[in-house]
């Protein structure tokens, strides 16, 4: 007896979204990698100005040969949990073609297993907020295996803050306060110059 075609299609569907629907997980990620950096827990980074040095590199308790795959390590700047309350555009999601956690990516390069170090300057378009750093490592198809973070697996501790710059710079607050000062010398140098022309024409 043959299947019915219907049935036969939505087995295909199946199959194929069963393959190819959905995209590697965090959760599936192993934690390999050892990732430190250089800010201090609570300590307050300024936009455009601090550095960061993050070195990364194999956890020395994993079995060897575990980073067989590996072939890229790309490093990044990712929200805690307390910056991505009512921020949709931050959202944790599982899977990692969705996920927004670390949206700023500070490098990539090929993987080694140790002596891994880059020091960056944030950016100065980087928003207020508490973040911690995490390195992701890739296989030869460019997908995720494995990974290393700054934090606990709650995200809640080696956290640190960076300070977004307002927009407003001291060099323009000494130049406004400059010409503040010109404009108030010039009018009074104005009224002093109309008062002295006012008594001349009295004396003719």
């Amino acid at each position: 007896m043959e299947a019915p075609v219907g049935f036969l299609v939505v087995s295909l569907l199946l199959s194929c979204f069963a393959t190819t629907g959905y995209g590697v997980t965090f959760t599936s990620l192993k934690r390999t990698l050892e990732v430190t950096a250089s800010p201090k827990e609570g300590q307050v980074l300024k936009a455009g100005d601090a550095d960061i040095t993050v070195t990364w590199g194999l956890n020395r308790t994993i079995q060897a040969g575990t980073d067989s795959a590996y072939k890229t390590v790309k490093v990044k700047l990712c929200y805690a949990p307390i910056s991505q309350k009512d921020r949709s555009w931050r959202k944790t999601v599982d899977e990692m073609k969705k996920d927004k956690t670390c949206l700023v990516k500070i490098v990539a390069k090929p993987y080694t297993a140790s002596n891994n170090s880059f020091t960056w300057t944030v950016e100065r378009d980087i928003p207020t907020g508490t973040y911690f750093v995490r390195a992701y490592a890739f296989n030869a198809q460019d997908e995720e295996v494995a990974f290393g973070q700054t934090t606990n697996d709650k995200k809640e501790t080696n956290l640190f803050q960076i300070q977004a710059i307002t927009g407003r710079h001291a060099s323009l607050d000494i130049a406004s306060v400059c010409f503040s000062a010109f404009s108030i010398v010039a009018l009074a140098g104005f009224f002093y110059m109309e008062k002295s022309k006012g008594k001349a024409a009295q004396q003719k």
